[in-house]
Protein backbone atom coordinates (compact mmCIF):
# COMPACT_ATOMS: atom_id res chain seq x y z
CA UNK A 1 0.00 0.00 0.00
CA UNK A 2 1.54 3.54 -1.11
CA UNK A 3 2.23 6.26 1.40
CA UNK A 4 -1.04 8.51 0.61
CA UNK A 5 -3.74 5.48 1.12
CA UNK A 6 -1.37 4.78 4.79
CA UNK A 7 -2.37 8.81 5.51
CA UNK A 8 -5.71 7.97 4.31
CA UNK A 9 -6.47 5.25 6.26
CA UNK A 10 -4.99 7.15 9.28
CA UNK A 11 -6.63 10.33 9.05
CA UNK A 12 -10.19 8.75 8.11
CA UNK A 13 -12.89 9.64 10.70
CA UNK A 14 -13.10 6.83 13.37
CA UNK A 15 -16.74 5.26 12.82
CA UNK A 16 -15.63 4.75 9.49
CA UNK A 17 -12.15 3.01 9.85
CA UNK A 18 -14.11 -0.67 9.84
CA UNK A 19 -16.21 -1.90 6.91
CA UNK A 20 -19.54 -3.37 9.37
CA UNK A 21 -18.94 0.12 10.77
CA UNK A 22 -19.23 1.73 7.48
CA UNK A 23 -21.62 -0.11 6.70
CA UNK A 24 -24.28 0.00 9.33
CA UNK A 25 -22.97 3.43 11.50
CA UNK A 26 -25.77 5.27 13.12
CA UNK A 27 -26.95 8.66 10.92
CA UNK A 28 -26.31 11.92 12.61
CA UNK A 29 -28.72 14.36 12.26
CA UNK A 30 -28.72 16.35 8.70
CA UNK A 31 -28.45 19.92 11.21
CA UNK A 32 -25.46 18.62 12.38
CA UNK A 33 -23.75 18.28 9.17
CA UNK A 34 -25.19 21.09 7.55
CA UNK A 35 -25.14 24.03 9.84
CA UNK A 36 -21.33 25.21 9.05
CA UNK A 37 -22.58 25.52 5.45
CA UNK A 38 -25.66 27.39 6.45
CA UNK A 39 -23.65 29.74 8.96
CA UNK A 40 -21.21 30.19 6.08
CA UNK A 41 -24.47 31.20 3.41
CA UNK A 42 -25.95 33.58 5.54
CA UNK A 43 -22.64 35.22 6.57
CA UNK A 44 -22.18 35.07 2.27
CA UNK A 45 -25.27 36.83 2.06
CA UNK A 46 -24.73 39.62 4.67
CA UNK A 47 -20.89 40.07 3.22
CA UNK A 48 -21.73 42.40 0.64
CA UNK A 49 -22.92 45.26 2.75
CA UNK A 50 -19.24 45.80 4.03
CA UNK A 51 -17.15 44.69 0.54
CA UNK A 52 -15.89 46.45 -2.06
CA UNK A 53 -17.23 45.53 -5.50
CA UNK A 54 -12.96 44.15 -6.16
CA UNK A 55 -13.71 41.66 -3.50
CA UNK A 56 -17.27 40.29 -3.93
CA UNK A 57 -15.59 39.23 -7.08
CA UNK A 58 -13.11 37.54 -4.89
CA UNK A 59 -15.79 36.11 -2.85
CA UNK A 60 -17.56 34.84 -6.06
CA UNK A 61 -14.36 32.75 -7.18
CA UNK A 62 -13.93 31.33 -3.56
CA UNK A 63 -17.70 30.36 -3.38
CA UNK A 64 -17.25 28.69 -7.39
CA UNK A 65 -13.85 26.52 -5.94
CA UNK A 66 -15.81 25.50 -2.92
CA UNK A 67 -17.43 23.21 -4.85
CA UNK A 68 -14.74 22.20 -6.42
CA UNK A 69 -13.41 21.86 -3.44
CA UNK A 70 -16.54 19.68 -2.44
CA UNK A 71 -16.24 17.75 -5.36
CA UNK A 72 -12.38 16.51 -4.37
CA UNK A 73 -13.96 15.85 -0.57
CA UNK A 74 -16.41 13.62 -2.21
CA UNK A 75 -14.03 11.57 -4.40
CA UNK A 76 -11.08 11.39 -2.06
CA UNK A 77 -12.68 12.27 1.54
CA UNK A 78 -15.81 9.67 1.17
CA UNK A 79 -14.47 7.14 -1.45
CA UNK A 80 -10.67 7.20 -1.44
CA UNK A 81 -10.13 7.92 -4.70
CA UNK A 82 -7.71 10.49 -5.50
CA UNK A 83 -8.44 12.85 -8.66
CA UNK A 84 -6.58 15.69 -9.45
CA UNK A 85 -8.78 16.20 -12.42
CA UNK A 86 -11.07 19.03 -10.16
CA UNK A 87 -9.66 22.53 -12.10
CA UNK A 88 -9.94 20.64 -15.69
CA UNK A 89 -13.99 19.82 -14.93
CA UNK A 90 -13.92 23.41 -13.82
CA UNK A 91 -12.91 24.39 -17.35
CA UNK A 92 -15.15 22.00 -19.02
CA UNK A 93 -18.23 22.98 -17.14
CA UNK A 94 -17.29 27.09 -17.97
CA UNK A 95 -16.42 25.86 -21.93
CA UNK A 96 -19.92 24.07 -21.98
CA UNK A 97 -22.03 26.64 -20.34
CA UNK A 98 -20.87 29.43 -22.63
CA UNK A 99 -21.34 27.17 -25.30
CA UNK A 100 -24.89 26.93 -24.37
CA UNK A 101 -25.30 30.26 -23.58
CA UNK A 102 -24.44 31.70 -26.53
CA UNK A 103 -27.40 29.57 -28.94
CA UNK A 104 -29.76 31.71 -27.09
CA UNK A 105 -32.34 29.53 -27.02
CA UNK A 106 -31.51 27.62 -22.88
CA UNK A 107 -32.37 30.58 -19.77
CA UNK A 108 -29.47 30.60 -17.65
CA UNK A 109 -30.77 28.06 -15.38
CA UNK A 110 -30.97 25.40 -18.04
CA UNK A 111 -27.66 26.23 -18.90
CA UNK A 112 -26.54 25.41 -15.27
CA UNK A 113 -28.25 22.07 -15.11
CA UNK A 114 -27.42 21.32 -19.14
CA UNK A 115 -24.02 22.18 -18.09
CA UNK A 116 -24.28 19.65 -14.73
CA UNK A 117 -25.23 17.03 -16.84
CA UNK A 118 -22.92 16.96 -19.69
CA UNK A 119 -19.83 17.21 -17.14
CA UNK A 120 -21.89 14.54 -14.93
CA UNK A 121 -21.62 12.26 -18.16
CA UNK A 122 -17.82 13.27 -18.60
CA UNK A 123 -17.32 11.99 -15.19
CA UNK A 124 -18.68 8.61 -15.78
CA UNK A 125 -16.14 8.34 -18.49
CA UNK A 126 -13.02 9.68 -16.40
CA UNK A 127 -14.54 7.23 -13.63
CA UNK A 128 -14.20 4.09 -15.99
CA UNK A 129 -10.28 3.78 -14.87
CA UNK A 130 -10.82 4.19 -11.32
CA UNK A 131 -12.49 0.70 -11.58
CA UNK A 132 -9.09 -1.11 -11.92
CA UNK A 133 -6.61 1.77 -10.35
CA UNK A 134 -6.15 3.74 -7.28
CA UNK A 135 -4.16 5.93 -5.06
CA UNK A 136 -0.91 7.49 -7.38
CA UNK A 137 -1.88 5.58 -10.44
CA UNK A 138 -5.13 7.03 -10.26
CA UNK A 139 -3.64 10.38 -9.54
CA UNK A 140 -1.41 10.30 -12.44
CA UNK A 141 -4.15 9.59 -15.02
CA UNK A 142 -6.49 12.01 -13.62
CA UNK A 143 -3.83 14.49 -13.89
CA UNK A 144 -2.79 13.82 -17.29
CA UNK A 145 -6.12 14.30 -18.61
CA UNK A 146 -6.52 17.80 -16.92
CA UNK A 147 -3.30 18.36 -18.82
CA UNK A 148 -5.04 16.85 -21.71
CA UNK A 149 -8.08 19.73 -21.15
CA UNK A 150 -5.46 22.47 -21.22
CA UNK A 151 -3.55 21.84 -24.05
CA UNK A 152 -7.25 21.60 -25.83
CA UNK A 153 -8.75 24.84 -24.36
CA UNK A 154 -5.11 26.47 -25.62
CA UNK A 155 -5.94 25.03 -29.21
CA UNK A 156 -9.59 25.84 -29.18
CA UNK A 157 -10.10 28.94 -26.47
CA UNK A 158 -13.13 29.67 -24.65
CA UNK A 159 -16.49 30.27 -27.15
CA UNK A 160 -16.63 34.08 -27.93
CA UNK A 161 -19.67 34.46 -30.09
CA UNK A 162 -18.03 32.64 -33.30
CA UNK A 163 -19.86 30.05 -35.93
CA UNK A 164 -19.27 25.86 -35.93
CA UNK A 165 -19.20 23.32 -32.96
CA UNK A 166 -15.94 25.54 -31.09
CA UNK A 167 -18.11 29.05 -31.27
CA UNK A 168 -14.80 30.82 -31.73
CA UNK A 169 -14.09 33.33 -34.01
CA UNK A 170 -9.79 34.17 -34.22
CA UNK A 171 -11.06 37.86 -35.62
CA UNK A 172 -12.87 38.97 -32.02
CA UNK A 173 -10.63 40.30 -29.23
CA UNK A 174 -11.74 39.05 -25.72
CA UNK A 175 -14.03 36.49 -24.01
CA UNK A 176 -17.94 36.59 -24.10
CA UNK A 177 -18.97 35.85 -20.24
CA UNK A 178 -22.44 33.50 -20.33
CA UNK A 179 -25.31 36.09 -19.71
CA UNK A 180 -26.80 36.12 -16.20
CA UNK A 181 -30.32 35.82 -15.20
CA UNK A 182 -32.13 39.38 -15.00
CA UNK A 183 -32.34 38.62 -10.89
CA UNK A 184 -28.92 38.68 -10.82
CA UNK A 185 -27.37 41.48 -13.32
CA UNK A 186 -25.41 43.14 -10.83
CA UNK A 187 -21.90 42.11 -9.53
CA UNK A 188 -23.42 41.87 -5.57
CA UNK A 189 -26.88 40.13 -7.08
CA UNK A 190 -24.47 37.98 -8.95
CA UNK A 191 -22.79 37.07 -6.02
CA UNK A 192 -25.93 36.13 -4.24
CA UNK A 193 -27.13 33.97 -6.75
CA UNK A 194 -23.80 31.72 -6.17
CA UNK A 195 -24.06 31.30 -2.88
CA UNK A 196 -27.54 30.28 -3.22
CA UNK A 197 -26.60 27.67 -6.12
CA UNK A 198 -23.48 26.24 -4.34
CA UNK A 199 -25.52 26.22 -1.10
CA UNK A 200 -27.71 23.75 -3.03
CA UNK A 201 -24.64 21.51 -4.46
CA UNK A 202 -23.56 21.28 -0.20
CA UNK A 203 -26.90 20.27 0.45
CA UNK A 204 -26.96 17.57 -2.65
CA UNK A 205 -23.71 16.12 -1.59
CA UNK A 206 -24.73 16.40 1.94
CA UNK A 207 -27.80 14.19 1.17
CA UNK A 208 -26.17 11.75 -0.52
CA UNK A 209 -23.58 10.88 2.29
CA UNK A 210 -26.60 10.70 4.65
CA UNK A 211 -27.89 8.34 2.23
CA UNK A 212 -26.93 4.70 0.71
CA UNK A 213 -24.77 6.11 -1.39
CA UNK A 214 -22.87 7.56 1.54
CA UNK A 215 -22.74 4.29 3.59
CA UNK A 216 -21.73 2.58 0.12
CA UNK A 217 -18.66 5.00 -0.72
CA UNK A 218 -17.71 4.61 2.86
CA UNK A 219 -17.48 0.47 2.85
CA UNK A 220 -15.68 1.24 -0.67
CA UNK A 221 -12.75 3.46 0.88
CA UNK A 222 -12.38 1.14 3.63
CA UNK A 223 -12.11 -2.26 1.64
CA UNK A 224 -13.80 -3.22 -1.63
CA UNK A 225 -13.28 -6.88 -1.12
CA UNK A 226 -15.66 -6.36 2.05
CA UNK A 227 -17.89 -3.86 0.27
CA UNK A 228 -18.63 -6.67 -2.08
CA UNK A 229 -19.40 -9.30 0.02
CA UNK A 230 -21.40 -7.14 2.00
CA UNK A 231 -23.40 -6.74 -1.62
CA UNK A 232 -22.23 -3.74 -2.75
CA UNK A 233 -21.86 -3.04 -6.38
CA UNK A 234 -18.62 -1.31 -6.31
CA UNK A 235 -18.79 -0.39 -10.32
CA UNK A 236 -21.63 1.26 -9.75
CA UNK A 237 -21.04 3.32 -7.16
CA UNK A 238 -17.29 4.41 -7.97
CA UNK A 239 -18.77 6.01 -10.99
CA UNK A 240 -21.78 7.77 -9.08
CA UNK A 241 -19.53 9.32 -7.16
CA UNK A 242 -17.08 10.54 -10.35
CA UNK A 243 -20.68 11.91 -12.07
CA UNK A 244 -22.07 13.50 -8.57
CA UNK A 245 -18.37 15.32 -8.30
CA UNK A 246 -17.88 16.42 -12.15
CA UNK A 247 -21.40 17.64 -11.82
CA UNK A 248 -21.29 19.72 -9.06
CA UNK A 249 -17.77 20.81 -10.57
CA UNK A 250 -19.75 21.58 -13.80
CA UNK A 251 -21.91 23.59 -12.43
CA UNK A 252 -19.54 25.59 -10.61
CA UNK A 253 -17.60 25.93 -14.13
CA UNK A 254 -20.91 27.54 -15.27
CA UNK A 255 -21.06 30.01 -12.51
CA UNK A 256 -17.65 31.36 -12.96
CA UNK A 257 -18.55 31.74 -16.80
CA UNK A 258 -20.66 34.41 -15.78
CA UNK A 259 -18.47 36.32 -13.80
CA UNK A 260 -16.60 39.41 -15.07
CA UNK A 261 -14.09 39.13 -17.50
CA UNK A 262 -15.32 35.95 -18.44
CA UNK A 263 -13.27 32.93 -18.94
CA UNK A 264 -9.19 32.40 -20.46
CA UNK A 265 -7.24 29.17 -20.69
CA UNK A 266 -4.65 30.84 -18.06
CA UNK A 267 -7.46 30.26 -15.02
CA UNK A 268 -6.89 26.80 -15.28
CA UNK A 269 -3.24 25.30 -15.06
CA UNK A 270 -3.43 21.47 -14.37
CA UNK A 271 -1.23 22.24 -10.97
CA UNK A 272 -3.85 24.42 -9.50
CA UNK A 273 -5.29 20.54 -8.70
CA UNK A 274 -2.36 19.68 -6.83
CA UNK A 275 -2.99 22.95 -4.71
CA UNK A 276 -6.64 22.77 -4.39
CA UNK A 277 -5.63 19.34 -2.82
CA UNK A 278 -2.87 20.86 -0.48
CA UNK A 279 -5.80 23.17 0.56
CA UNK A 280 -8.68 21.03 1.56
CA UNK A 281 -6.32 18.48 3.10
CA UNK A 282 -5.59 21.82 5.28
CA UNK A 283 -9.16 22.84 5.37
CA UNK A 284 -10.36 19.45 6.16
CA UNK A 285 -10.94 16.73 3.92
CA UNK A 286 -13.88 14.76 5.77
CA UNK A 287 -15.90 18.01 6.64
CA UNK A 288 -17.86 19.59 4.06
CA UNK A 289 -17.44 23.14 5.73
CA UNK A 290 -13.62 22.29 5.01
CA UNK A 291 -14.25 23.14 1.23
CA UNK A 292 -15.58 26.36 1.75
CA UNK A 293 -12.57 26.88 4.15
CA UNK A 294 -10.39 25.79 0.84
CA UNK A 295 -12.25 27.94 -1.38
CA UNK A 296 -11.33 30.80 0.41
CA UNK A 297 -7.64 29.69 0.85
CA UNK A 298 -7.54 29.53 -2.72
CA UNK A 299 -9.21 32.62 -3.44
CA UNK A 300 -9.50 34.93 -0.95
CA UNK A 301 -5.30 34.45 0.39
CA UNK A 302 -3.92 35.46 -2.52
CA UNK A 303 -6.17 38.68 -3.01
CA UNK A 304 -5.43 39.83 0.53
CA UNK A 305 -1.87 38.75 -0.11
CA UNK A 306 -2.46 41.06 -3.07
CA UNK A 307 -3.70 44.31 -1.15
CA UNK A 308 -1.05 44.24 1.54
CA UNK A 309 2.39 44.28 -1.30
CA UNK A 310 2.94 40.35 -0.79
CA UNK A 311 3.86 38.31 -3.69
CA UNK A 312 1.27 35.58 -4.19
CA UNK A 313 3.93 33.25 -4.21
CA UNK A 314 4.44 33.10 -0.85
CA UNK A 315 1.59 31.00 -0.55
CA UNK A 316 3.62 27.55 -1.83
CA UNK A 317 5.32 28.00 0.90
CA UNK A 318 2.43 28.52 3.43
CA UNK A 319 0.56 25.74 1.91
CA UNK A 320 3.68 23.76 2.29
CA UNK A 321 4.18 24.02 5.85
CA UNK A 322 0.48 23.98 6.50
CA UNK A 323 0.06 20.81 4.69
CA UNK A 324 3.09 19.25 7.32
CA UNK A 325 1.87 20.63 9.86
CA UNK A 326 -1.91 19.44 9.07
CA UNK A 327 -0.47 15.83 8.98
CA UNK A 328 1.29 15.62 11.97
CA UNK A 329 -0.77 17.68 14.57
CA UNK A 330 -4.40 17.70 13.18
CA UNK A 331 -5.18 14.98 10.41
CA UNK A 332 -8.76 16.31 10.61
CA UNK A 333 -7.87 19.96 8.81
CA UNK A 334 -9.00 23.25 10.59
CA UNK A 335 -12.64 22.43 10.17
CA UNK A 336 -11.93 19.08 11.97
CA UNK A 337 -10.05 20.80 14.73
CA UNK A 338 -12.71 23.58 14.98
CA UNK A 339 -15.58 21.08 15.06
CA UNK A 340 -14.02 19.06 17.80
CA UNK A 341 -13.27 22.25 19.70
CA UNK A 342 -16.42 23.71 19.52
CA UNK A 343 -17.95 19.89 20.66
CA UNK A 344 -15.61 20.08 24.07
CA UNK A 345 -16.76 23.75 24.48
CA UNK A 346 -20.59 23.15 23.99
CA UNK A 347 -20.16 20.15 26.44
CA UNK A 348 -18.27 21.89 29.14
CA UNK A 349 -20.63 24.84 28.77
CA UNK A 350 -23.77 21.79 29.56
CA UNK A 351 -21.71 19.98 32.10
CA UNK A 352 -21.86 23.47 34.04
CA UNK A 353 -25.40 23.84 33.33
CA UNK A 354 -26.21 20.19 34.61
CA UNK A 355 -23.70 21.06 37.96
CA UNK A 356 -25.05 24.69 38.57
Amino acid sequence: MNVLEDAHRATAPDQERHPTAAIGRLRQPLSAAAWPAGVAAVAALLLPLFASAYWIQVLTAAAVFSVAALGLSVLYGRVGLISLGQIAMLAVGGWTAERLGQTGTLSFWLVLLATGVVTGLIGIVIGLPALRLSGLYLALITLMLAAAVTIVLTNTNFPNGGPGFLGYDPVKSGTVPLARPAVAAGDTAYFRCTVVVCALMFLLAIAHTRGRPGRAWAAIRQSEHAAVAAGINVTLYKLWAFALACFMTGVAGALLAASAGGLTVYQFPPQESITLLAALLMAGMYHFSGAVVAGLMLKAMPALLDTWGVSGNVLLIVFGLGLVQTLVTSPQGIAGQLSRDLGRLGARVRMRRTTS
